[in-house]
């Protein structure tokens, strides 16, 4: 190692390791300090029931990382990262035994809305998705990384997008749609009246549309290891097993740059009260299976989806969004996001057997138990799912933290999705990875674009410390 770097990165997530790669690849000396003894932060896979059955702790299903520019301009390949796709990307079950879908083809999908809601579907998505990939990438680098490459269509989509979803969702006439859309916003904990939840929805049908929902072959682990790999033939260095506590822990450099909190930020670098004021949202309560065979679905087209979302109609799915968020209370019909990666990577687990997920919403700090209420949940649309449970591995919001430092009181999204600090995060500013010391950054998902596998908090944190680093 050099005297003097170039750039310390603190954190090994997904943002920590673009960052780091951008910078290599620029030239520019790079080491990486990671604290567990693996890189991967929300992107790891272990063995967390049973031998041989490997499960995402985290994230699962990729839309975001597959639609990522800063992803899709690194060879990530090269280095055993694949995309596998379920024949779906999503499905919404109804008591009723019958599904809505989020399919490649728009088609299918408004069709799977009603005759009354497909044409409208049609009219939201259509127009956006010959410019998705400029779109994407103007979306994703706001708000001053780059200009936008197509104003036009950036504005448009804000028009459509800014306002609350449930504006948005007013131009369908039944409930299998709004249904559905309420299930996109959900992902990111958001109550479905907040500002720009309809983009967020947007996104995620667009991304489904563009590219699909993958899964990495052998878990998202590979996303992590394609990175880290990448990095190293850049001549970046990788530490685990690395905890920083304070600044003096770290090699001498010109720059520094932490895939962390707010709050670690702040209590490392000795800032104080400077984030004082950033919000961080509730929590998550999931449960990892290992599962006997497939989830026996009563809707067929949820047996061959990647993520199966779980709620009866948008009425519950906002009741659960407000009683964790709002009410400090764990929902009594909670929404759930779960993922089945068997359907498309069969290497998950032993022959026949499968690996599931689901988590739901739970208040910020939350110690209850919500495996019954989850239970109960997917019963109603996978009668006899317990009896597939070989083993379960369940982990509500003081374990997740304890797995990932950024998930503040079981916040996966590492900072609440709502009001302006949706767009607008850490604090309101123009240089949202700038900090109060000239030389420090932050890139974390508490910075825009926010929470998901896509790598471009780091990339877009990347752009500000170069420019740093290139001056005299």
């Amino acid at each position: 190692m050099p005297s003097m770097l170039d750039a310390v990165v603190v954190g090994a997530g997904p943002n920590g390791l673009t960052a780091a790669v951008e910078l290599a690849r620029r030239g520019f000396s790079v080491a990486l300090f990671e604290a567990k003894d693996t890189v991967g932060g929300g992107a790891r896979t272990e063995e967390l029931t049973l031998p041989g059955f490997r499960h995402d702790p985290c994230s699962a299903a990729h839309p975001l990382a597959v639609n990522s520019p800063a992803f899709r301009a690194l060879p990530l390949e090269r280095y055993g990262l694949e995309w596998l796709h379920p024949e779906l990307p999503m499905a919404h079950p109804f008591p009723d035994g019958t599904a809505a879908v989020l399919s490649r083809s728009v088609g299918e999908t408004a069709a799977s809305f009603g005759p009354r809601d497909a044409g409208a579907y049609r009219r939201l998505v259509e127009p956006f998705l010959p410019k998705w990939d400029t779109l994407a990438r103007d979306f994703m680098s706001l708000p001053l990384t780059a200009l936008p490459r197509d104003p036009v269509t950036l504005a448009r989509f804000g028009l459509l997008g800014l306002p609350p979803s449930t504006w948005l969702t007013r131009r369908f006439r039944d409930e299998r749609a709004r249904t559905l859309f309420a299930g996109l916003v959900a992902h990111v904990m958001a109550p479905l009246g907040g500002f720009a939840t309809g983009a967020v929805g947007l996104v995620f049908a667009l991304a489904a549309h563009a590219r699909g929902w993958p899964v990495a072959r052998g878990g998202s682990q590979a996303i992590s290891d394609a990175l880290a790999a990448y990095l190293k033939d850049l001549g970046g260095s990788v530490h685990t097993d690395y905890e920083v506590k304070r600044l003096d822990d770290l090699p001498p450099a010109r720059a520094y740059v932490f895939d962390t909190s707010p709050t670690a930020l702040a209590r490392i670098a000795g800032f104080g009260g400077h984030y004082a004021n950033y919000r961080y949202g509730p929590g998550v309560f999931k449960i990892d299976y290992a599962l006997d065979g497939p989830v026996p679905w009563t809707a067929p087209q949820a047996r061959t989806a990647g993520t199966v979302q779980i709620g009866a109609d948008s009425t519950e799915i906002a009741a659960a969004l407000r009683a964790a968020s709002r009410e400090g209370r764990a929902p009594d019909a909670p929404f759930l996001i779960t993922v089945q990666p068997g359907v498309a990577d069969p290497t998950r687990a032993p022959a026949g057997k499968h690996v599931f997920w689901a988590y739901g919403h739970v208040p910020h700090g939350w110690t209850g138990d919500l495996t019954d209420a989850i239970e109960r949940q997917l019963d109603r649309y996978a009668p006899g799912f317990r009896d597939r449970v070989l083993a379960r591995a369940t982990a509500g919001p003081p374990e997740l933290a304890a797995r990932n430092a950024n998930y503040v009181g079981g916040d996966i999204a590492t900072g609440a999705v709502s009001g302006l600090q949706l767009l607008l995060r850490p604090k309101l500013s123009l240089f949202p990875y700038a900090t109060p010391h000239p030389a420090v950054f932050i890139c974390s998902s508490a910075t825009p674009p926010g929470p998901g596998v896509h790598g471009m908090s780091g990339h877009n944190a990347a752009k500000a410390v170069w420019r740093r680093l290139r001056q005299p």
